[in-house]
C-alpha cells in the first residue's frame, strides 16, 4: 500500500502528485458546477411557469389531495422505520398524476413538498441532498407534464379510458422516468467515476421497480380524473406496496454490510454454499479469492478511521465494477473481501485476480489535501484442484494469501498443492 502524504511529498514529487491529483479536483469541481446547474435550472422553471400559470381552486384542491396521500405514505414508512440504506418507495404514484393532470408548475413543486415531510419525519439526511433530489424530479416531471399537456388539451380526458390519452401518459411517465434516473445518474458517476454506468442506472430489480412506479402512477391520474374522492380507495393498495417494499429493503439490508453494501460474512457463506453445491452437481469449474487490504491498519493510523472506511468503500466500489452480476462477492471481515467464481477455471481466476489488483492500484481516495492509495494481495484456489467444499477452499485461497503477503504483498498467489483439511480459526490476516 502506498500512502501518499502532503507533509512528506519532496520537491521533485510535487508536479506528478499535483498532476494525479488535477482530474480528481476537476471531477469535484464538474460535479459542484453540474449540482449547481441543475438546481438553478428548477428554480429558473419555478418562477417561469410561476408567472405563466393561472391559479385555479380545483388544481390547488388536487394538488393537496394527492400532497396528503404522499403525506400518508411518508408517515407510513416513519411508523415501520426507515434505517440508512433503505432508500426506494413509491412516491412516484402521487408525483405522477400531479404532472399528468395539474399544469407544470404543481411538478416543480410536489417533490419539496414531499422531500421536505421525509427529512422532517422519516430520516434526516445531508440537505444538499435532497435539494437536489427536488430539483432533479421536478425537471423530470416538468417535463413530462409538458409532455403531456402538448398532446392533450385537457387532462381531465384520461377519466374516459379511451387510448390515445392514455398512451400518451404512459409515454409521459416513461419520460420522467428515464429523465429523473438520468439526472441522478450523472452526479452519482461523476460522484465515483469508477464505478461502471450499470450500477449508477438500472438493475433488474430497480428496472422492475420502475415499471410498477409508473403503472401506479398512470392508474392513480385515471381514478383522480374520474372522481377526486377515488382517492381514498387508491391509498391502500399503494401504502400495502409501500410497505412490502420496505420489508424486502429490510431483508435486503440484513444480508449486506452497513459500509461497503457488499454480502456480509454470513451472507456470503450462505451463497457461496449453494453455489458451490450447484458446482458440484453439475461438474463445472469455480474458484475462491480472498482479498486483502495491503497495510490497511497504516490508512487508520495515519488518517483515521473515517478514511479507511472510504478506502474499503473505494475497494467494493471497484470489485463490483469489475466483477459479474453473478459472481458472490462479500466483505469477510474487517480489510478482507471474498469473491466466488462461478464456471471458472484457473486461468480466469489469475486473470480476474490480476484486473482486479491493477484497477485497485490505480485508484486514489481524495481526503482533503492528500490521495490515499493502496494495494491489495488475494489469494486463488481452485474447486476440484484445491478442496470440494467452502471449507477447503477458504483453507486453500488462505494458505495462497498468506504467501502472498509472505512474498511482498500486491501480488496475486494460488497454492501448489492441495493444503490438509482444516478450517483456520481466523479467515482474516493480521
Amino acid at each position: 500500500m502506498a500512502v501518499t502524504s502532503h507533509a512528506s511529498i519532496k520537491s521533485r514529487d510535487v508536479v506528478s502528485t499535483l498532476a494525479d491529483r488535477w482530474p480528481l479536483l476537476g471531477q469535484r469541481r464538474w460535479l459542484v458546477a453540474y449540482f449547481c446547474f441543475i438546481v438553478a435550472l428548477d428554480l429558473a422553471a419555478i418562477v417561469w411557469f410561476w408567472t405563466s400559470t393561472v391559479f385555479q381552486w380545483k388544481d390547488a384542491l388536487t394538488f393537496g389531495a394527492l400532497m396528503g396521500c404522499g403525506a400518508v405514505c411518508i408517515e407510513a414508512t416513519r411508523r415501520l422505520g426507515m434505517p440508512a440504506g433503505v432508500s426506494r418507495d413509491l412516491l412516484s404514484a402521487w408525483w405522477l398524476p400531479v404532472a399528468l393532470l395539474l399544469p407544470p408548475v404543481y411538478a416543480l413543486f410536489a417533490p419539496i413538498v414531499l422531500q421536505v415531510l421525509l427529512q422532517l419525519r422519516v430520516r434526516a439526511t445531508m440537505l444538499y441532498r435532497r435539494v437536489f433530489s427536488s430539483a432533479a424530479i421536478g425537471l423530470a416531471g416538468c417535463t413530462a407534464s409538458v409532455t403531456f399537456h402538448g398532446f392533450v388539451e385537457h387532462p381531465w380526458e384520461l377519466s374516459r379510458g379511451s387510448g390515445p390519452p392514455i398512451l400518451i401518459a404512459v409515454a409521459s411517465a416513461v419520460i420522467f422516468s428515464l429523465l429523473n434516473i438520468g439526472l441522478i445518474a450523472i452526479a452519482a458517476h461523476m460522484a465515483n467515476p469508477d464505478a461502471a454506468w450499470r450500477e449508477v442506472l438500472w438493475d433488474r430489480e430497480s428496472m422492475l421497480l420502475d415499471i410498477v412506479e409508473l403503472c401506479l402512477g398512470v392508474t392513480v391520474s385515471i381514478a383522480c380524473g374520474i372522481n377526486l374522492g377515488l382517492l381514498i380507495f387508491t391509498l391502500p393498495p399503494v401504502v400495502l406496496l409501500q410497505r412490502s417494499l420496505l420489508h424486502a429493503q429490510l431483508q435486503a439490508a440484513a444480508r449486506t454490510d452497513a459500509k461497503t453494501g457488499l454480502l456480509n460474512a454470513a451472507a456470503w457463506q450462505r451463497e457461496a454454499d449453494t453455489e458451490i453445491g450447484r458446482a458440484r452437481s453439475t461438474g463445472d469449474s469455480l474458484a475462491l479469492l480472498i482479498i486483502d487490504i495491503d497495510h490497511f491498519k497504516r490508512v487508520n493510523d495515519a488518517h483515521g478511521h473515517l478514511v479507511g472506511d472510504q478506502v474499503l468503500v473505494g475497494v467494493a466500489s471497484m470489485l463490483r465494477s469489475q466483477l459479474r452480476e453473478y459472481d458472490v462477492v462479500g466483505r469477510f471481515g474487517g480489510e478482507e473481501f471474498a469473491v466466488l467464481l462461478p464456471g471458472a477455471d484457473t486461468d480466469e481466476a489469475r486473470r480476474v485476480a490480476e484486473r482486479l489488483r491493477v484497477r485497485i492500484a490505480r485508484m486514489a481516495i481524495p481526503v482533503e489535501d492528500t490521495l490515499v492509495r493502496v494495494t491489495i494481495s488475494t489469494g486463488v484456489a481452485l474447486m476440484g484442484v484445491h478442496g470440494d467444499d467452502l471449507i477447503d477452499l477458504l483453507a486453500a485461497a488462505d494458505l495462497a494469501l498468506y504467501r502472498a503477503k509472505e512474498l511482498g504483498r500486491d501480488r496475486v498467489c494460488i497454492p501448489a498443492v492441495q493444503p490438509p483439511r482444516a478450517l483456520p480459526n481466523d479467515p482474516s490476516t493480521p
